[in-house]
C-alpha cells in the first residue's frame, strides 16, 4: 500500500515574504505559547495554500513538519492552525536534531556556518524520520533551504524553492516536481 509524504517548510515555501511579520499587525497579537498559533504566527500565501491542497489532492499524500515552525508549539497547535488556515492537517513534526543520537557522534568543535548547519540538521531530522517510518513508499522534502544533492550529501527526494522568497511553492514546475516524487 502506497504511503506518501511531504516533509513540508513554511517560510519561503508556502509562508512567503508578502506575509513576513503579519502576525505584529493582527489584532491580539501575543508571543504567548497558549495564544493559538494562527494568531502568533505569519499567515500563509492563499495562492501557495491552493497549490499544497492540489498537491495533497492529487497524491493523496500527508504532511510531516520539517520547519522550524515545530519550535512555536506543539502537533495539536500547529495541526489547528493548518485546519484554519484551509489545509489538511500534519500527521507529524521531524524530531529536533538536539534530541538525536547523531549529535553525539559529531566532534564537539563541529561547527558549520548558520545556514550549513540549519540545512545539514534538518537533513539529517527527515533522515531520522524516514527510518522511523519505514511503511513510507514515496517522499519529497520542500524547502526554500538547499538541502538537494551537493557533493555527495543531500537529499535524493527534494524540491528546491528558490528566491525571490515571494514566490515558494507558486514557482513553474514546482508543483509538478513535487507531484512526481509523491506518485513515481
Amino acid at each position: 500500500m502506497k504511503k506518501s509524504i511531504l516533509f513540508l517548510d513554511n517560510d519561503g515555501v508556502i509562508c512567503l515574504s508578502d506575509n513576513w511579520g503579519g502576525r505584529f499587525k493582527k489584532k491580539g497579537f501575543d508571543s504567548n505559547p497558549e495564544t493559538p498559533m494562527d494568531i502568533r504566527m505569519d499567515d500563509f500565501n492563499i495562492k501557495a495554500v491552493k497549490v499544497l491542497n492540489e498537491i495533497i489532492e492529487e497524491t493523496g499524500c500527508d504532511i510531516v513538519i520539517s520547519s522550524d515552525w515545530k519550535r512555536h508549539g506543539s502537533l495539536g497547535q500547529i495541526q489547528e492552525m493548518y485546519v484554519t488556515r484551509g489545509i489538511k492537517p500534519p500527521i507529524d513534526l521531524t524530531p529536533f536534531f538536539t534530541d538525536l543520537a547523531v549529535k553525539q557522534l559529531l566532534p564537539k568543535d563541529f561547527v558549520l556556518p548558520y545556514f550549513d548547519r540549519i540545512e545539514t540538521e534538518r537533513h539529517i531530522e527527515i533522515l531520522h524520520w524516514l527510518n522511523e517510518h519505514p511503511e513510507v513508499t514515496h517522499w519529497v522534502a520542500v524547502d526554500d533551504l538547499d538541502m538537494g544533492i551537493q557533493d555527495g550529501w543531500g537529499l535524493t527526494n527534494f524540491v528546491h524553492c528558490k528566491r525571490p522568497h515571494n514566490e515558494g511553492i507558486k514557482q513553474s514546475g514546482i508543483k509538478d516536481k513535487i507531484i512526481n516524487f509523491l506518485n513515481s
